[in-house]
């Protein structure tokens, strides 16, 4: 970053300076331009107010003619004088009798037709432009005058060696310059970059406080998947390990015949109930996982999510029935856009616990309606949850009676897995209950 900075500044200097000189013989010229022009209308207002050339045209006279501007001493001026019919009558120059007639040339026509005229011609060998200004005279002669000046494309090169001279001494103080600056424009980003974890620290710029609080936000969540990842491993190891351990005594036990003829059935009983404790342990895992991975339940459509609920209910009946609870799914036909899969796996988690945690006898009640919204909303009467742990129930392996879990198969992940499905859906949860009345989980969609 230090390095791109630096570079960069360093080229923006190099193009600002460049642009500079560029423009600033540009303009030198073009000022130099206006002034050899203006100073060739004065030369020529000048002559033309001698009225020397009108008596010399008067009387027919031109012997003396050379003698007209001997008073000018004007380096490079050259002086024409040409009659009404573009014959050149004199020239300070060149011999009149080598020059072809002017009559046709573009200051004359103009100067003809104007009064005045005036043009500028380029000599691409000499590199050199020849500034023209012609003047109509009361006697319907011209007068012009011209003078040569190197073009801007000679001056540019000319100066060439100085202009580089000069870049590379400023490109020098600037290469200095951007590394200075640089360093204490990064200064302040590196001391915060150091400081991340002290919340009191605040960035030198104001503009870096929304990205230094972004930085101390995903980092704490960093930090808190990295805890939340170790205490889940710590969990499973520990979850995996109580059935695990079961199953291996039972089997010890049975393999030295030291259990009862009378009690083998019981003992394979316990095996097989930890075994699948096992499998539904290992089952909800894999869900966690797979849930985690959002990009692949993004196939959302129209479900009808009183028909899902039916569904579901039906296939844990047997389950209420067992228990003798009441189990009621009612409610209007309301459609969402969902994962019919994942929406399955969640009500069937939420009334799988409602039968669980409840009295023999009791009811549990699933009910669709719409509120400012769809809400799904499972109601039952069991022993409910404290105040005080309502806030953990959605936490991966948080049991709030961890005795009546085992008994009851639990692996305390069934509300950690409907949370992750509500939020692939951005949905709303919220919890209601009390000890000894019930428990009712709100979904609001």
């Amino acid at each position: 970053m230090k390095q791109k900075i630096s570079s960069r500044l360093f080229i923006i200097a190099f193009i600002a300076m460049l642009s500079t000189a560029v423009g600033v013989i540009y303009a030198c010229y073009n000022s130099f331009e206006n002034q050899v022009k203006n100073d060739l209308r004065i030369y020529a207002q000048v002559i033309e107010d001698t009225d020397v050339l009108h008596s010399y045209y008067e009387n027919d006279t031109y012997e003396d003619i050379p003698n007209l501007f001997e008073n000018i001493r004007e380096d490079n001026l050259r002086i024409t004088w040409i009659d009404q019919d573009g014959t050149v009558l004199y020239d300070n120059d060149v011999d009149v009798n080598n020059l072809q007639n002017h009559l046709n040339r573009p200051e004359i026509q103009s100067a003809i037709e104007t009064g005045q005229g005036e043009c500028v011609r380029k000599s691409d060998s000499l590199q050199m432009n020849t500034y023209y200004y012609a003047i109509l005279m009361d006697d319907g002669t011209i007068l012009r005058v011209s003078i040569m000046a190197k073009t801007i494309t000679s001056i540019f090169l000319s100066l060439v060696p100085y202009i580089l001279l000069i870049l590379l001494l400023i490109l020098f103080v600037c290469f200095f310059l951007s590394h200075y600056l640089t360093k204490q424009l990064l200064e302040p980003i590196n001391h915060m970059a150091e400081n991340l974890d002290n919340p009191i620290e605040e960035p030198a710029y104001k503009e870096l406080v929304p990205f230094a609080n972004k930085i101390r936000s995903q980092h704490e969540n960093i930090l808190l998947a990295a805890k939340s990842r170790q205490d889940f491993t710590a969990n499973v190891s520990h979850e995996l390990k109580t059935p695990l351990t079961a199953i291996s005594g039972y089997a010890e036990l049975i393999e030295n015949n030291m259990v009862p003829k009378d009690q083998e059935v019981y003992f394979a009983k316990q095996i097989r109930e930890n075994a699948n404790r096992l499998l539904a342990l290992i089952n909800d895992i894999i869900n966690l996982s797979e849930l985690d991975h959002t990009e692949k339940h993004s196939d959302f459509v129209s479900v009808h999510l009183l028909d899902v609920a039916k569904e579901v209910c039906q296939s844990v009946q047997i389950n209420a029935q067992k228990k003798n609870i009441e189990l009621t799914c009612t409610g209007s036909d309301e459609v969402i856009l969902a994962n019919t899969e994942l929406l399955k796996e969640m009500i069937t988690n939420l009334v799988q616990n409602a039968i669980q945690y409840n009295n023999e006898g009791g009811y549990v009640q699933v009910r669709i309606y719409n509120e400012d919204g769809v809400v799904l909303s499972v109601k039952d009467n069991g022993i409910g949850i404290p105040k005080d742990v309502q806030d953990r129930v959605f936490e991966r392996f948080y049991r709030v009676d961890k005795s009546r879990s085992r008994q009851t198969g639990g692996t305390g992940l069934g509300l950690a897995i409907v949370k992750h499905v509500v939020e692939i859906h951005d949905a709303h949860i919220e919890l209601i209950s009390d000890v000894g009345k019930g428990c009712q989980i709100i979904i609001r969609f």
